[in-house]
């Protein structure tokens, strides 16, 4: 154990909440903020200068339940924890949050609060369920092509042979069935690229290039119309990784973009950058992998419906009338087979998807 230094001061409380990462501050009994860390400064985007004296319902949502978790807190006599509470300031993006609030003894009225960001364990439970249910759909897929498609074969051959011997209006019914039974084909191949038959080729895959192909793709087809913004770190090393699976995954991100943006105002923005710190379980069980590339993909359409956002990657989940609900499962994946994971925020005019990968490492680390 080591023992302090005999002519070093020990720490006030000042500097020790000043070094934590969880936002910490203090209301009086009118729920007004007098005291907070540099990280609740951070979380609230403004210094104690101006956050001193201010009520606390004016630096969150009139409804948030900090309010009526604060008035618990005066309550009890122990301190009160809250798991995954909405935290929303007026002038920023939603945050999800574990709260502890406890009453201060000596100060009547008072409640420390401390606020935990969700963000990584977010990420953690998220790639879980994205490789969760593209997996789901690799074994619905590999059922769907060996028990259905033989018997849509055969109903399609049988309408075939009874187009011959009908009339025009018995014509138009048996169409209607090879026309159905080619979609349901269509629809089962589909589902077939959730496969695991085909492993990965790995090898260094240079992003950019990737992103390239994506952009010239859409920009000669479906995104026509959009205006393409490139925001790229040259400096990125290769990810490790299938470079048409990537591509594919890519692809369907951008065209997801490029229909949620509005018409010829419409505006999508590539993006790459480096950001060390997250690790996560590899696809395989081969330890934890470094995911510090990040490539976004950045929209400015309405947003995601607020009711889809929870089940966002489970197949079959879309807000389009002509949509099948299999392209973000395939992202989640495809980037879950590279060991990665795949994030969003959204709001009106802005939403992005981030895609985390880890590099390729010469080194073999």
């Amino acid at each position: 154990m080591t023992e302090p230094t005999p002519d070093v001061a020990t720490p006030d409380g000042d500097a020790v909440l000043g070094v934590l990462a969880d936002a910490v501050f203090m209301v009086d009994g009118d729920d007004c903020l007098r005291y907070g860390n540099p990280a609740a400064e951070q979380f609230f985007d403004a210094g104690m200068s101006h956050l001193q004296g201010r009520a606390l319902g004016d630096l969150v949502q009139f409804d948030s339940p900090l309010l009526d978790l604060a008035a618990k807190a005066r309550q009890g006599a122990s301190a009160i924890t809250e798991y995954n509470v909405d935290a929303l300031s007026p002038h920023s993006e939603a945050r999800t949050v574990d709260v502890q609030m406890a009453a201060m003894v000596d100060y009547p009225g008072w409640v420390v609060v401390s606020l935990r960001e969700r963000s990584i364990a977010h990420k953690l439970d998220r790639q879980l369920t994205n490789l969760g249910a593209g997996r789901s759909v690799a074994g619905m897929a590999a059922a769907l092509a060996h028990e259905v498609k033989n018997p849509l074969a055969g109903i399609r051959g049988a309408a075939q042979l009874l187009e011959r011997d009908v009339d025009d209006q018995g014509r138009e019914l048996t169409r209607l069935i090879t026309d159905e039974t080619d979609r349901l084909c269509k629809l089962v191949d589909r589902m077939e690229v959730f496969s695991d038959d085909h492993p990965l080729e790995r090898k260094a895959v240079n992003i950019h290039r990737v992103l390239d192909h994506v952009r010239r793709a859409a920009a000669s087809g479906f995104a026509g119309h959009i205006r393409f913004v490139e925001n790229y770190d040259p400096s990125l090393p290769p990810v490790m990784g299938d470079h048409d699976q990537l591509v594919q995954a890519f692809l369907n991100l951008v065209k997801n973009a490029a229909e949620a943006a509005p018409g010829e105002a419409g505006e999508i923005v590539l993006g790459t950058a480096f950001q060390p710190g997250l690790r996560l379980a590899g696809p395989s069980g081969e330890g934890r992998l470094r995911l510090p590339l990040v490539a976004s993909v950045q929209d400015n359409g309405g947003g995601i419906p607020a009711e889809l956002r929870a089940n966002l990657f489970e197949p079959f989940i879309t807000s389009k009338t002509s949509g099948t609900g299999l392209g973000l499962p395939l992202v989640a994946k495809i980037i879950g087979d590279h060991g990665g994971t795949v994030e969003y925020t959204s709001e009106p005019g802005r939403t992005i998807f981030l895609v985390m990968l880890p590099f390729h490492d010469e080194a073999g680390s």
